[in-house]
């Protein structure tokens, strides 16, 4: 059976506590579900345009946002936003340790609220179904899922307040889909020791991702940037007369997919494979009778964990520019997204106490590396051990009837619980 409000009980509580409804006696003791978080969600809409034109719902995080804040007032935590872009906030909540945030150690929680586009979904992509042990909808694996487990766990360690833990920050930022903005803005706030709630860089981090709860030590990263043709516009009655910008960009594009083939032939990582490249978009022209005069296409270079962007970048820039007929034809934008990828060197055992605790919860984990990037390598660059873990596969992320599987989800919160109550900070002094 499929239905589209999630099984009554405890959920009634949720949902005041969600919703924003009137504080009852018993707030303290709601201890919301998890299913039903994920399905309030979903229900907001958060789509990143991916640099494209958008204004108002369903795109940026704004409204999302807005319904976390309110989550957090209900929890009675202190919950600050941090603003990154007009509509776009990252919003930080912290639930104090037994000990203090200048003493104890301090744990992040990241999952990014914003969601891929909707375009070609074949189902309703803001109306969440519960069936067959699944739950459906955009963001339900990519990372709405991961978020409703992290704040399931939130909320239970709110209201145990369990002795000894750390001091948990959720970290609820934005834009991860297109540019990794609000992770790298909190970074840099904490850098300054004017980091929201709090005033020191963090001792660990766990990255919210669909992994099958496997514990990510290791991913590529990625450089992106848009390259143009220059033409000369003219009638269409006489091409002689004009520089058709499509067809040097189509010489361009076929030079980069021999570049391309060329990578493959790289020594790379046996889990990660080697560094690879990608056009993935291309536009160019005014009219069907018009000579354009401009092509645009936006390339994606992923690189090794060890692998300098800019030196990446680079080489597709000397490898085109190799070219006669294209020397002086392209020009060559500043890149738009820069990450570097997430080394294992300095997580190794961050991530071997949090498989630990996931094992003694009777799954069988595994320290693995992954070829697509996440927030993490903002987080591991300013020195803090970083890991990503989360429920669900990655092979039902961005897809058209995204889902992500109930026994996963609840297998989560449990593992999030154990770090929120201190699984992982013996891994603090051996992984500095």
């Amino acid at each position: 059976m499929t239905t589209l409000i999630p099984p009554a009980g405890p959920g009634a509580a949720a949902r005041q506590l969600l919703t924003g409804g009137g504080p009852s006696t018993d707030t303290a003791d709601m201890v919301p579900d998890v299913v039903e978080i994920l399905c309030e969600l979903i229900r907001i809409p958060s789509v990143n345009p991916m640099g494209q034109p958008a204004a108002g719902a369903p795109y940026y995080e704004q409204a999302l946002t807005d319904h976390l804040e309110r989550f957090f007032h209900h929890l009675d935590v202190p919950v600050v936003r941090q603003s990154i872009a007009p509509q776009r906030d990252n919003l930080v909540a912290c639930l104090a340790g037994t000990g203090n945030c200048e003493a104890g150690p301090i744990i992040v929680f990241d999952a990014h609220q914003d969601t891929v586009p909707v375009e070609g979904m074949t189902i309703p992509p803001w109306e969440p179904t519960v069936a067959a042990g699944r739950v459906s909808g955009r963001g339900a694996c990519d990372v709405k899922g991961a978020m409703a487990c992290m704040l399931t766990a939130f909320a239970r360690l709110a209201r145990d307040r369990p002795p000894g833990r750390p001091t948990l920050l959720m970290a609820c930022t934005v834009n991860e889909e297109y540019g990794f903005s609000g992770a790298q803005a909190l970074v840099q706030a904490w850098s300054t020791a004017a980091g929201p709630l709090c005033r020191r860089r963090p001792d660990q981090v766990i990255v919210a991702e669909p992994t099958d709860l496997h514990v990510v030590a290791a991913h590529k990263g990625v450089v992106r940037w848009r390259c143009h043709a220059v033409g000369r516009a003219a009638h269409s009655s006489r091409p002689d007369q004009g520089d058709n910008a499509i067809y040097r960009m189509a010489q361009a594009v076929l030079a980069l997919q021999a570049y391309a083939a060329t990578l493959q032939q790289r020594p790379g990582d046996p889990a990660l494979g080697p560094p690879t490249l990608n056009v993935g978009t291309i536009r160019g022209g005014l009219s069907v009778n018009t000579v354009p005069d401009y092509c645009t296409i936006e390339i994606d270079r992923r690189l090794l964990p060890e692998d300098a962007p800019e030196v990446a970048r680079q080489d597709v820039l000397d490898a085109l520019a190799g070219h006669p007929a294209l020397a002086d034809r392209l020009r060559h934008d500043p890149p738009f997204l820069v990450s570097r990828g997430l080394s294992d060197h300095e997580n190794r055992a961050l991530a071997e106490q949090l498989l630990l605790s996931i094992r003694r919860l009777g799954h069988d984990a595994h320290r693995v590396r992954v070829p697509y990037g996440t927030n993490a390598p903002f987080y591991a660059e300013a020195g803090i051990p970083t890991v990503v873990c989360g429920p669900g596969s990655i092979d039902q992320a961005h897809t058209a009837d995204e889902w992500i599987a109930i026994d996963q989800l609840t297998a989560a919160v449990e593992v999030y619980y154990a770090v929120g109550c201190g699984a992982t900070t013996t891994a603090q002094n051996t992984s500095r």
